[in-house]
């Protein structure tokens, strides 16, 4: 079976080409992960999801501990034959809802305490479960459970928060399964402050971990302190390793991020945007509830080959999302995701001919110059 490691391709300045080896197939790096929270990518079928291009899908452990069960996908065959996806599957701790779901939990040195958002039931989330769920779920990467510092926290607090999941970490590495294919990925924490993410991630790099990630950004600092965190943070992660940027998925972040030494990214934003009548496109997001759109029998994007720009006119589309039909949803989450599987796969072919920063500008250029007006507007 295969070994769980992470190969270095190609690099162009702090930018990484890399290949992820996983139980389930490899992912080519710079990579993006759908997000299938509850073991499915909204307004998408698993076929659909693959045809983008999208080699790894993201699970959410809080929420699959909730509904169906942990217990009761093992008993199914495992998250990928439930879900009938094949490839790699990445599953969030757990740690997100410690901050997102705060008003329903209680936290201390054993785990955390939840509140379903469900039905209020009780349950516990400790390290140890955490790992024992993911397990259970037969997830390719298992992500340690976190605390995930809101932003605005002091120093004095962060840091306390920041050493308490190193503890949880070094909890979860001896929770954690070793078998050939399946890894383990610490979680680097310290809000913003500078000290603290070099503290955490020196500490989580002795572990000598199979993967890394960066938490605690993507809630509410703004792109450039997120850039500054990842100058900081990537340079005192180990190079062989691969590093994943958690939550973070505008175009711009990514390819901002990836210049600065990400390799891997997760975000509801595709699927989100789709489900509210928003496109990404070479040329910036596009609006399709817009009136302008009415009998527009242009394709959504000219540039792109999905089903949905080499199909249907956006005058369609318009129609679907202002009637609230489900198709109108689908298409678009299909056309996004499609969008950032080729946003990722230009972004690797520009890293290995080592042109990323004229690639970068390029993109940038096209976002910026926004859509063009129908011809009679």
């Amino acid at each position: 079976m295969t070994d769980f490691r992470w190969d270095k391709l190609a690099t162009d300045g702090m930018s990484r080409r890399g290949r992820l080896h996983t139980a389930h197939g490899p992912v080519e790096t710079p990579a993006f992960m759908p997000v299938g929270t509850a073991a499915t990518v909204k307004a998408m079928a698993p076929w659909d999801v693959a045809q983008t291009g999208a080699q790894m899908v993201l699970g959410n452990t809080y929420h699959l501990m909730l509904r169906p069960g942990a217990e009761r996908v093992a008993k199914l065959g495992g998250l990928h034959r439930f879900m009938a996806w094949d490839g790699p599957i990445l599953t969030d701790s757990g740690g997100f809802q410690v901050m997102s779901l705060a008003q329903l939990r209680q936290l201390d040195e054993t785990g955390v305490t939840f509140k379903s958002h469900i039905d209020g039931s009780t349950h516990a989330l400790s390290p140890e479960r955490s790992v024992e769920i993911q397990d259970l779920l037969d997830a390719d990467v298992t992500m340690q459970l976190d605390e995930c510092p809101p932003a605005g926290w002091p120093h004095d607090k962060v840091a306390d928060s920041m050493r308490l999941s190193l503890r949880w970490a070094e909890r979860c590495q001896r929770a954690f399964r070793e078998r050939p294919g399946y890894g383990l990925f610490g979680i680097v924490q310290g809000g913003v402050y500078d000290d603290l993410r070099r503290e955490s991630a020196r500490e989580l790099s002795a572990m000598d971990l199979p993967g890394y990630a960066v938490g605690g950004l993507a809630v509410g600092e703004g792109q450039a302190e997120t850039f500054r965190v990842l100058e900081v943070t990537c340079p005192e992660l180990p190079a062989d390793k691969p590093r994943y940027l958690m939550g973070v998925g505008r175009p711009d972040d990514i390819v901002g991020a990836v210049m600065r030494g990400i390799d891997m990214f997760d975000c509801v934003l595709p699927t989100r945007s789709g489900r509210t009548g928003q496109a990404f496109t070479a040329r910036g997001p596009i609006n399709l509830k817009n009136a302008r759109h009415r009998e527009d029998t242009r394709p959504l994007d000219p540039n792109c080959d999905c089903a949905t720009c080499t199909t249907f006119s956006r005058a369609y589309l318009h129609h679907l999302i202002r009637s609230e039909e489900m198709l109108g949803p689908m298409l678009l989450s299909r056309h996004n995701v499609h969008y950032y599987q080729a946003l990722m796969a230009g972004l690797r072919g520009a890293i290995e001919r080592g042109e990323l920063t004229e690639h970068a500008q390029a993109l940038a250029e096209g976002w910026h110059a926004g859509d063009i007006p129908p011809i009679d507007a």
